[in-house]
């Protein structure tokens, strides 16, 4: 909560606004699956505008070497991933299951796996939808609008703007197994990716 209080006021540093909507999605009982977009560092700040309470994140192992960044995030409670090992992501990810139900948390993960500022979406990765049909609790999509029209590093770009953060209804996984996990995995890009369109004032 301390990160949280601190990291909002960035914002007005770096002249951004943010417009927030649904958050009444996150208003589900026990554990979820929150899987968000994520298009660059601007990402925490509206991370902090969004975050709900008992929400843990799951990052590349990498990002603790980040400077100031990564002792912010490891001080934040996140479970860092070896994504160059594929047996200790998918070791971590059981546990991170396990974790969910036991201390009744969410957990926040970026399918897309990198950052991605190209105003669409990266294909999604599958661990996150994996845990969320082996703990059978819902996946709650939240996009943010595309940074491109006043943020783009590789033209030097960086204005002020407004960033539109939208949280949609939970996607229930209750009586899925593992052979719907592409389905599922499917409908939350397919969702997201129109959002992030709507959002961004793109058809």
């Amino acid at each position: 909560r301390i990160i949280k209080t601190v990291v909002k006021t960035f914002k007005y540093f770096f002249g951004l606004r943010f417009e927030v909507k649904g958050l009444e999605n996150f208003k589900v009982e026990g554990p979820a699956i929150i899987v968000s977009n994520h298009q660059s560092i601007l990402d925490m700040m509206g991370l902090m505008e969004v975050l709900p309470d008992d929400c843990v994140q799951v990052g590349k192992k990498e990002l603790m070497y980040a400077g100031t960044v990564g002792l912010i995030i490891y001080l934040g409670g996140v479970i860092f991933i070896n994504r160059k090992s594929t047996s200790s992501a998918k070791m971590v990810m059981a546990e991170v299951a396990k974790t969910m139900a036991t201390d009744n948390v969410k957990v926040w993960v970026y399918p897309e796996g990198t950052r991605n500022c190209t105003g669409d979406l990266l294909p999604f990765k599958k661990g996150a939808f994996h845990v969320a049909v082996q703990a059978q609790v819902p996946v709650i999509p939240v996009v943010y609008s595309s940074f491109t029209p006043f943020y783009n590093p590789k033209k030097n770009l960086f204005t002020s703007g407004k960033i539109k953060v939208e949280v949609l209804p939970p996607i229930e996984t209750k009586g899925l197994t593992s052979d719907d996990v592409s389905d599922l995995t499917d409908r939350c890009y397919r969702t997201m990716r129109e959002t992030l369109f709507r959002l961004s004032g793109r058809p």
